[in-house]
């Protein structure tokens, strides 16, 4: 393998169930694209079936990857792609085909490595990225929340990005789609996460009180659609029904991380997921030791994770 200089570059792509990402970063850790094109939902509607995910991808990713070619120039070393949403048995999603056929086509054209992940692994390595979280090859927490997922993981580096065991996180909703109802119940656009934080942060009142049901790492979210409807058909006050959702998420996931890492021992926690753009959330969570945080557009679906897993598996030296 020749060495590696500074005009090469590595290509991620990932084909969420809500944006068409490609990006680029360059030897040395650069980030040189990050190209994200979002999938039209309808108003009132919450996300999109697979079928139409899958056909908007391939729509979107012709002009991607134009817009990769405009951004960036230099030498392609080696393409990566998320092929499935967790590295575990079964995980699966049609939405990912897409960017797997797209993928396949630019490693092979140009004879480069292909290189497989998760969406999750992504995720992560996004935000180890972005937020400089010296993790190296220990042992490190995660937390990854997203419209599909909110789970708290203990980490470690593999040859697949990172060997991820679930040691808690919601017992029924995901937090991405508690903001989501909410969102679409207050008449924001899907995927509502924007315009909750920007509602809830101009709130002129406070939230009402209320529970959270939280038993050590692990919790329930479902509650919190009754709580939202409760106050908004009380008050119709966008603000404080928003901040409400935003103060209840914040609430239980501190507990979570902090009941986590008095079972398992201080660690890094890197905080990844769209979810983890949110300003409150991510405020609370930050007075927890060890927390670390991308900046916001590392945090929603990107495929700057991915290009980066792409840059460690060619240094490596590992095989496709």
């Amino acid at each position: 393998m020749r060495s590696v200089s500074m005009s090469d570059l590595f290509l991620g792509v990932d084909t969420s169930n809500y944006t068409t990402s490609v990006a680029a970063v360059s030897a040395d850790g650069e980030i040189l694209a990050n190209i994200k094109l979002p999938l039209p939902v309808k108003a009132g509607e919450l996300g999109l079936r697979q079928q139409a995910a899958l056909f908007e991808h391939t729509k979107n990713l012709p002009e991607a990857f134009s817009r990769f070619r405009e951004a960036v120039s230099g030498q392609l070393l080696a393409v990566g792609v998320s092929e499935k949403p967790r590295n575990v048995e079964g995980s699966y999603m049609p939405c990912f085909l897409a960017g797997v056929s797209a993928a396949s086509a630019a490693a092979g054209a140009t004879r480069v490595p292909l290189y497989r992940f998760s969406h999750q692994c992504g995720h992560i390595r996004a935000a180890v990225a972005g937020s400089g979280a010296a993790v190296g090859r220990g042992r490190f927490a995660a937390l990854h929340i997203s419209g599909g997922t909110t789970e708290l993981l203990l980490c470690c580096r593999s040859d697949r990005g990172y060997d991820c065991t679930v040691v808690g996180g919601t017992l029924d909703l995901c937090a991405g789609q508690a903001i989501d109802r909410a969102g679409v119940l207050l008449g924001f656009s899907f995927p509502c996460g924007k315009e909750l934080d920007a509602a809830s942060l101009s709130s002129d009142r406070p939230a009402p009180p209320f529970r959270t049901s939280v038993k050590g790492t692990y919790f329930n979210l479902s509650g919190l659609e009754n709580l939202v409807k409760k106050e908004y058909a009380a008050t119709k006050n966008k603000g404080s029904t928003s901040l409400l959702v935003l103060e209840f998420l914040s609430e239980t996931l501190e507990k979570a991380i902090r009941a986590l890492l008095e079972q398992y021992g201080e660690m890094p926690v890197i905080c990844s997921g769209g979810v983890m753009s949110n300003t409150i959330i991510r405020r609370r969570l930050s007075a927890i030791r060890g927390t670390c945080f991308a900046p916001p557009i590392l945090s929603a679906d990107n495929a700057v994770g991915i290009a980066f897993l792409a840059r460690d598996a060619f240094k490596n030296g590992m095989e496709e």
